[in-house]
């Protein structure tokens, strides 16, 4: 029986990885991947170990472990280096004394098994079948994403969700921030299944619950790391309290969809425009109060978006900027 290993950060898994594996599997009976983490790196192994089990979940032959250690103590270095490799190396055969086969995409390959005195088989190790780095993603995740597994999408997606009581542009401004950051976007699904604010159940409001989080689910799986959403879950709540006095008890799945990472609230300093289906202008202003006190009940901070049409659009822009920014520090840096 022959046992196979491959190692690496992972940070994050990438189809690069992910091809890796998938020829390693065709040259052993079981495979072994080794997520090494350290003390000084912000992603915590369950995430990583996470990643590459959901990737490969229907594989029988392979295991996930993983590997913590201090940078203080093992060299955290992707050079190809004889004196670090010996180090991993002495890690590598306590952790797996009888196998027998390494594979890499590195040149430091060659060092580990033959420290280990194991066979090496590189793969790809010019990177043509995936021009991909995960420093290279980490660095631009937008230009990127392409080589970003699905298993690891919904934990690099950033939700940027528009809200605001009725009238105040939040379906405009969703489509243009869309257009402008050249990223996809969730449509509001209570607009599509309640044509009148005026006419509709209370029973209503679950089928938008359940229509609007499957929409933001598959969002995940767009061509882009950032989804612009029109509305979400607690504006459903709003309305249930608002028009029927009835709280609207959801499902866990479906409130952890709606979770967004910066909730922009559209200020209703805008003309009122009535087309025949909305509420009255002193209801679309009480309704929103009943939108703020509900966000307030579930402790969502929320950012006031105000101004004209071209006032909310720069703040937004600025605001999504932002978010773009402070998530890569808190991710990489």
């Amino acid at each position: 029986m022959t046992k196979a290993f491959v190692f690496g950060k992972f940070l994050p898994f990438h189809k690069g990885h992910e091809a890796m594996i998938n020829f390693a599997l065709t040259k052993c009976d079981f495979l072994t991947v080794l997520v090494c983490c350290s003390d000084k790196e912000k992603i915590q192994d369950k995430s990583r170990k996470t990643w590459i089990e959901k990737a490969f979940e229907k594989e029988k032959n392979i295991e996930i472990r993983t590997i913590n250690y201090l940078e203080s103590e093992l060299p955290n270095t992707s050079e190809s280096s004889e004196s670090v490799s010996k180090l991993w190396s002495d890690v590598f055969k306590k952790e797996l004394p009888d196998y027998s086969l390494l594979i890499t995409s590195e040149e430091y390959g060659n060092f580990v098994a033959s420290f280990m005195n194991i066979q090496h088989i590189v793969f790809d190790i010019n990177k043509k079948l995936y021009p991909v780095s995960a420093s290279a993603i980490r660095n631009d995740v937008f230009n990127n994403w392409q080589y970003v597994p699905n298993s690891v999408k919904p934990d690099l997606l950033l939700k940027v969700v528009i809200l605001g009581t009725e009238c105040t542009g939040k379906t405009a401004l969703t489509k243009k921030l869309a257009k402008y950051f050249n990223c996809s976007f969730v449509s509001e699904a209570g607009r599509d299944i309640i044509a009148n604010s005026n006419a509709f159940t209370y029973n209503d409001l679950y089928l938008v619950a359940t229509e609007h989080a499957k929409r933001i689910d598959k969002s995940i799986l767009a061509d882009s790391p950032l989804v612009i959403i029109d509305s979400d879950i607690h504006t459903t709540k709003s309305y249930s309290l608002f028009m029927f006095e009835k709280e609207l008890e959801i499902s866990t799945d479906i409130y952890n969809s709606n979770r967004a990472n910066i909730y922009l609230y559209l200020n209703n300093d805008v003309e009122y425009i009535q087309d025949g289906t909305r509420l009255s202008e002193i209801e679309r202003n009480l309704l929103d109060l009943s939108h703020r006190q509900v966000l307030t009940d579930h402790n969502i901070e929320i950012i006031e978006i105000k101004g004209n049409w071209e006032e909310r659009f720069e703040m937004a822009v600025d605001q999504i900027n932002k978010l773009i920014r402070s998530n890569r520090n808190k991710y990489w840096a």
